[in-house]
C-alpha cells in the first residue's frame, strides 16, 4: 500500500527544489560578492525560520544537530567558492555528484541500500547533467573543482544527518547552519556598499523563499523519504535555475542544454514515480 505521508513527502521535495532553483535568477540581482551574498541570504533564513517555528523550539543541541549545522554551511560556502573559481557548470555537475555519496553513507550509517533503480537514476542523471552542462566545462581550474567536489561531499553528509535525526527536529541544525553562514559572510557584508531596493528584495526572496521555506519543506519530506530519493528526486533544481534565468535575463539554452535537461527529467520523474509504489525502509542506525 501506498503511504500517504511518502506520497506527499516526494511532492514536498520536488517543492523545495522548484524554490532552491530560484537562487541563481535572484543572485544575478544583488549588486554584492558571493559570501557577502552568502551572509545576508543566510541571516535572512535563520531569522524566517525562527520566526515560523517559534512555538515547535526546533533548536537541538549535540553532536549531530551540530555536525548536520556544519556540513550545511560547507556545501553552501564550498558552491559559492567554487563558482567563484570555476564555471558554474563546473561547480554544479560536481555538487551533484551527491546521489553517489548519499548511497554508499546511507548504505552504511543509515541501512538504506541503493537498489538496481536508484543506481540507474544515478547514472542517468550524471549523464544528463554532463550533457546539459557541456558547453561549460572547463577542466583546468582545478582548486574550484576540488571545491565543487567537496561541496558536493557536504551536501551528502548533510543529507544523511539530516535523515539520522528526521524525528528529532532537524529544521535547527539548518537555522545553526545560517547562522554560522552569516557569520562568516559577515566581513564581507561589512566592506559592501548598501545594497539598493532591488538588492533588498532579492535578498529577503532568497533567505524566505529559496532557503527558509525550501528547508522548512525539506526538512518535514526527509522524515518520510529515504536519503537517497532526499537527493535524487530534487535534481531537477540545476535544470529550473537556467530556466528561471532565461525567462527573466534572457539567457537562452543551447540544443545540448535542451537535450541533458529532457535526459535528467525524465530519469527524475522515473524515479519519483516509482518511489510512490513503495514506502521507505525505516532508519536503523549502526
Amino acid at each position: 500500500m501506498r503511504d500517504p505521508a511518502h506520497t506527499q513527502s516526494v511532492g514536498l521535495l520536488l517543492l523545495a527544489a522548484l524554490c532552491w532553483s530560484i537562487g541563481g535568477v535572484l543572485m544575478k540581482l544583488v549588486d554584492w560578492p558571493p559570501f557577502a551574498v552568502g551572509g545576508g541570504r543566510g541571516l535572512v533564513a535563520a531569522l524566517f525560520l525562527l520566526a515560523v517555528t517559534w512555538r515547535e523550539r526546533p533548536l537541538r543541541w549535540g553532536w549531530l544537530p551540530l555536525a548536520t549545522a556544519l556540513a550545511y554551511t560547507g556545501c553552501t560556502l564550498l558552491f559559492a567558492a567554487a563558482t567563484k573559481l570555476t564555471t558554474a557548470a563546473n561547480a554544479i555537475l560536481l555538487q551533484y555528484t551527491a546521489p553517489a555519496y548519499v548511497a554508499l553513507l546511507g548504505a552504511w550509517v543509515l541501512r538504506e541500500h541503493p537498489t538496481r533503480a536508484d543506481w540507474l537514476t544515478i547514472a542517468a542523471v550524471f549523464a544528463g547533467l554532463g550533457v546539459f552542462l557541456y558547453d561549460g566545462l572547463r577542466l583546468n581550474d582545478v582548486a574550484g573543482i576540488l571545491f565543487a567536489i567537496a561541496s558536493g561531499v557536504s551536501f551528502a553528509v548533510m543529507i544523511v544527518l539530516l535523515r539520522l535525526q528526521k524525528d528529532n527536529a532537524p529544521l535547527g541544525a539548518i537555522i545553526v547552519g545560517n547562522f554560522l553562514g552569516f557569520l562568516i559572510g559577515l566581513p564581507s557584508m561589512l566592506a559592501a556598499p548598501l545594497p539598493d531596493a532591488r538588492s533588498l528584495g532579492a535578498l529577503l526572496l532568497l533567505g524566505c523563499v529559496q532557503l527558509g521555506f525550501a528547508y522548512r519543506l525539506y526538512t518535514r519530506a526527509i522524515r518520510h523519504v529515504t536519503a537517497l530519493e532526499g537527493v535524487l528526486i530534487p535534481v531537477i533544481e540545476p535544470i529550473l535555475n537556467p530556466i528561471w534565468v532565461m525567462l527573466v535575463v534572457g539567457e537562452k539554452p543551447t540544443a545540448l542544454s535542451l537535450l541533458g535537461g529532457g535526459i535528467v527529467l525524465a530519469a527524475v520523474t522515473w524515479r519519483a514515480v516509482a518511489s510512490l509504489r513503495r514506502s521507505p525502509p525505516e532508519v536503523r542506525p549502526g
